[in-house]
């Protein structure tokens, strides 16, 4: 197993983490057993990050029940506060003491803001004293390193990023996610800051290796040496200096298996001009499905209406590159679910955003398409019943 470092603390940090929202299922909940097999291998084999939350169904006690079998002191938990839920100040601390509870330990390495999406949500948590509330839990030992994870804009990342001293940051980044969500734009300013960067859907949830299109996957299997569209995809990314660790959703055997070979040989500069060559076909195919030619710069920004134009842009292309229900997702997680909305509708029509344009894109129009198509019945039902939910 390779180790990239924490450089605030000395941590070594596998560059392979485990990602626990997606454990073995039995029946209705975990298969137990099975996740604490898989979970073995990946101890044995030099894996010693584990990424929980509070809101994976049965995921902190999973993991807290294996780690008791004498791992702990093998690992550094990662879970995450569901700040959506806190309604008074007494919430954090009462969420955060169930986690420990859970996960039968007292103290968590790596504690994450959950989908914390832009600063006016931070704000929020500033009146319910989290800052103090963080700095308490630090003195005491209760948490080594405060962080968020995210999902939205580049834009609002780094201003999320410069909020507060943060000492990690979690995000989606991939191949085709490279100027979409946070973006490489994004992984250098926290690097440049000093902060690891954790990240989480390396493959999509899955969908570069099963839901490729024929087409792309035939451009992988071309080539020599060959490889599996899972190793190419984590390849990318640990050819990178400012990644740190990269978190893998593993539910079989198997999955562990191939991670932890591939984790034992992707150092930085593991990728041939050849390679990046061939992930750039692989994206161009799948290109081929996008309905907005949009690629994330953001020259477009700010919008007077609050619109996010590159993140609306992003989730209703991926409900053609993808699915309907990831692209719906995403469109939910990155413009709806914030404390200000920044959804297509917002719109005011007055093509301020045009004049910057440098593809050219007809934003005013495809912003349009957008509301069309993805703010239908089905997303109006999930907004009120998130909104009752997080009183977002």
């Amino acid at each position: 197993m390779l180790y990239r470092l924490n450089s605030a603390n000395e941590d070594k940090l596998s560059i392979l983490g485990y990602g626990c929202l997606r454990f073995p299922k039995k029946g209705a909940g975990i298969d137990q057993e099975k996740a604490e097999e898989q979970m073995k291998i990946a101890i044995e084999h030099g894996v010693n990050y584990f990424d929980t939350a509070y809101t994976y169904g049965g995921s902190e006690a999973c993991l807290g029940k294996f780690l008791a079998k004498g791992y702990r002191d093998k690992v550094k938990i990662a879970t995450k506060l569901p700040h959506y839920y806190v309604k008074k100040k007494g919430d954090i601390e009462r969420y955060f003491m169930e986690q420990l509870e859970r996960l039968q330990t007292d103290h968590v390495e790596y504690y994450l803001m959950h989908m914390l999406n832009d600063v006016a949500t931070w704000g929020r948590l500033q009146e319910f004293g989290i800052q103090e509330w963080m700095e308490e839990k630090k003195a005491k030992g209760q948490i080594q390193n405060i962080g968020f994870s995210f999902h939205g804009g580049t834009d609002n990342f780094i201003k999320v990023l410069d909020a507060y001293d943060w000492d990690f940051c979690q995000i989606q980044y991939n191949y085709m996610d490279e100027h979409s969500q946070a973006g490489r734009r994004g992984l250098k300013y926290a690097h440049e800051k000093g902060l690891p960067v954790i990240i989480m859907e390396p493959l999509r949830g899955g969908r570069l290796v099963q839901g490729l299109p024929q087409s792309a996957a035939r451009i992988l299997e071309n080539e020599e040496p060959r490889r599996s569209p899972a190793e190419w995809g984590l390849r990318w990314l640990w050819d990178q200096p400012e990644v740190t660790v990269v978190l893998s959703g593993m539910n079989d055997a198997a999955q562990v298996e191939e991670n932890v070979r591939i984790a034992r040989e992707a150092e930085v500069g593991c990728m041939t001009e050849r390679d990046r060559e061939v992930i750039e076909k692989v994206k161009a195919e799948i290109n081929r499905y996008i309905k907005v030619p949009c690629t994330g710069c953001g020259y477009c920004m700010p919008c007077p209406a609050g619109v996010d134009i590159p993140g609306c842009f992003a989730a209703y292309n991926m409900r053609y590159t993808d699915s309907w229900y990831q692209g719906m997702k995403a469109y939910m997680m990155c413009t709806t679910l914030r404390m200000n909305p920044s959804n297509a509708s917002k719109c005011l029509r007055c093509g301020k955003c045009e004049q910057h344009c440098p593809q050219n894109i007809s934003i005013r129009e495809s912003l349009q398409n957008v509301k069309k198509h993805m703010e239908t019945p089905p997303y109006h039902i999930a907004r009120v019943i998130s909104k009752r939910i997080g009183k977002y």
